[in-house]
């Protein structure tokens, strides 16, 4: 054995004279690595102890694909440990493997698109395409043989959940028992990165959720480490009083100890570095940077090691994407670190989602509240639009009690009338609001029930329900200005100019610059009845077309087909424009336009 090669890194480090292995393990009194390539004997390659608990071993007998572990003595006795930094595991109780973290990218130069362009798909890997008929069934590989119908969608940005390799087959990913190593039911690393790499020859970004405000809580060898606890807590991985607490278990990780933070920060750049991620999402931030008490109690270095992560990526990984979800209405988590806040590019918006579904749930039109519909449509967090991502459903609001939009609206027929028209009206006002736009697998053909990790999206609808699928694709194609005379759904203001409460009525203008081809005014009729002859303003005098009309027949044979169409404004101020015009619009529906 040589030790006196010393290679730089955590865990297994393959390299041209062998692999190189680094563990933290302050409390330990030996260390030795056993594998595949010794036999499993404690013997016969310990590992020298360095400064701060580190301890390093050269292996020149070990290969990529070698299993192996870590054998600590310690003073409460010998545990066999699986490396914390290992790529990939055989299962989540079982070995670590030695990983080849080199891949052929061929010169992947995938640049995401600019944020304010976005729109994001949120899947699941184990549930997106697990059909019967599907080869490697809940795989990343299953969801790279959907990429051509998102690519047709117009989805430019899919946000994974979780993929740390997780306890048990099945899971929302939100349990990692191990950050580094991808899941093994997912494909394990290797079908990771040829997935991210398929997707960007299609042109798409992919955002992948991470979860650092707790680990496990189950499968989870980082607890007690190497033997040392206080209060019977976790160790050196976690906090050992009050602070360990969360919703999920005593699992948080100690984000005051120098070692734990270099961890979480290896994880989150070791997804940019290795795996070419576009961005990532981080789970429940206010578990971060909180106490979940009766007091609500400030964890400072939470706060610090989220600005010092964003920041990091901010310097080595320019234009990347990094999305919070809070969802305290915090304006400070996407504020920049220079002015004190987390640094996130963007955060999931609780002020959005929240009165959106409600006034497409309530079963009453009077219960549907347009003043509560114009603040959601107006929030914004600090001086960017687009700091927040907008949703009408996500893996949070389709489960939990909750289920899916159409599913909520009507539960004794969720693919019937009122179903499909309030829930395409809620994606029309995700479409057209300012905010970074995302859908939830399925949503685009009216997937139904309520998420579990154990039921498959039902590919069937969307043959069944190919006219929704089309809207989605139209209402997208307009967000993105495709046809390029919709710039303003991309631009940074809104003004919402018409509100009549008696008639459930809304109008709001978006642009970017202003003028033809970037002025669009939607109008949005929360009301069971058609809207005839109906007085609004506009911006500029001429003719403005008619882009969409989500009561179209050609979006499903049962919408009214109602003959909202192009419209002349003359001069003469109405509403505080100079223009208007005489606009038709059919129940529960929205129209756009533009010049």
């Amino acid at each position: 054995m040589n030790n006196e090669i010393k290679i730089k890194g955590m865990g297994s480090i393959l390299h041209e004279q062998g692999v190189a292995f680094r563990v933290w393990a302050p409390h330990a009194q030996r260390v030795s690595v056993i594998g595949s390539f010794n036999e499993w004997d404690g013997t016969k390659h310990p590992m020298l102890s360095e400064e701060n608990g580190y301890w390093y071993a050269n292996v020149p007998e070990a290969h990529a694909g070698d299993e192996y572990l870590f054998l600590l003595s310690t003073q409460n006795g010998e545990f066999k440990r699986i490396d914390p930094y290992a790529r990939e595991v055989t299962s989540s109780v079982g070995n670590a493997i030695v990983h080849d973290t080199r891949f052929d990218w061929e010169g992947d130069e995938f640049t995401i698109m600019p944020w304010n362009e976005l729109v994001i798909y949120e899947l699941h890997v184990g549930t997106f395409n697990d059909q019967e008929d599907v080869i490697h069934q809940g795989e990343f590989s299953s969801v790279s043989a959907r990429l051509d119908h998102l690519k047709k969608l117009g989805i430019n940005a899919i946000q994974i959940m979780p993929i740390g390799e997780f306890a048990g087959e099945r899971s929302w990913g939100y349990n990692p028992s191990h950050i580094f190593s991808v899941e093994g039911e997912y494909g394990g690393p290797l079908a990771f990165k040829q997935f991210v790499k398929r997707a960007h020859q299609e042109g798409i970004a992919v955002i992948l959720d991470v979860v650092y405000n707790h680990l496990g809580p189950s499968d989870l060898d980082l607890w007690q480490f190497d033997g040392w606890s206080e209060n019977g807590r976790g160790g050196i991985y976690f906090y050992n009083d009050e602070r360990a607490i969360t919703p999920w278990g005593e699992t948080r990780p100690d984000f005051g100890r120098g070692e734990v933070r270099e961890y979480l920060m290896d994880n989150a750049l070791m997804w940019f570095e290795e795996y070419h991620v576009d961005g990532i999402r981080f789970d429940c931030t206010q578990f971060i940077r909180m106490i979940n008490d009766s007091e609500k109690r400030d964890i400072p270095e939470g706060w610090s090691l989220l600005q010092w992560i964003n920041s990091k990526i901010a310097q080595k990984f320019p234009g990347r994407i990094t999305i919070a979800e809070d969802l305290q209405n915090n304006r400070w988590i996407t504020k920049d670190v220079g002015a004190g806040g987390a640094g996130f590019a963007s955060q999931w918006d609780a002020m959005f989602v929240h009165p959106i579904r409600q006034a497409v749930v309530a079963p009453q039109d009077e219960q549907r509240s347009l003043d509560a519909i114009r603040d959601a449509i107006l929030y914004r967090y600090n001086d960017d639009a687009f700091d927040r991502i907008i949703y009408s459903e996500s893996h949070d609001e389709v489960a939990n009690g909750h289920a899916r939009v159409p599913q909520e609206i009507n539960p004794n027929d969720p693919k019937g009338w009122y179903a499909q028209k309030r829930s395409t009206l809620a994606a029309a006002m995700v479409f057209t609001s300012p905010g970074i736009p995302m859908l939830f697998q399925g949503q685009e053909f009216l997937e139904g029930g309520w998420f579990r990790d154990t039921v498959p999206v039902n590919w069937d609808q969307y043959d069944e329900f190919h006219g929704i699928v089309r809207l989605y694709r139209d209402l997208i194609r307009l967000r993105s200005n495709c046809e390029g005379f919709t710039r303003g759904l991309c631009g940074q203001y809104t003004q919402v100019y018409h509100m009549n409460n008696e008639r459930k009525l809304i109008a709001y203008h978006r642009w970017d610059k202003g003028g033809a081809s970037d002025d669009v005014v939607i109008v949005a009729n929360f009301l069971h009845e058609a809207q005839e002859n109906y007085v609004i303003g506009l911006p500029a005098e001429g003719a403005w077309k008619l882009r969409f009309n989500s009561d179209w027949e050609g979006y499903n044979d049962d919408f009214g087909n109602y003959p909202s169409g192009d419209v002349i404004a003359i001069e003469g101020e109405y509403d505080g424009m100079p223009f208007h015009a005489v606009v038709s619009i059919g129940s529960y529906s929205v129209v756009i336009f533009s010049q």
